[in-house]
């Protein structure tokens, strides 16, 4: 079997970048659930005050740790 060698940076690097995906996923996840159900009535009556969502893309910032 051969031996793969990485320097400690590339695996801590590796690591960082993984723990974060895992991460972002979790906060996903938990923010579907706390996401309050309202009812079709209630969603018109929300578009009929404030019109209909943007679908925009909210941009996002990346945090370097």
């Amino acid at each position: 079997m051969p031996s793969i060698t990485i320097s400690k940076k590339e695996l801590k690097d590796t690591v960082k970048e993984s723990v974060r995906e895992v991460l972002a996923q979790e906060m996903m996840s938990l923010r579907s659930l706390i996401i309050p159900f309202i009812s079709e009535k209630e969603q018109n009556d929300i578009e009929k005050h404030y019109g209909k969502p943007s679908r925009k893309v909210a941009k996002r910032r990346l945090h370097s740790y």
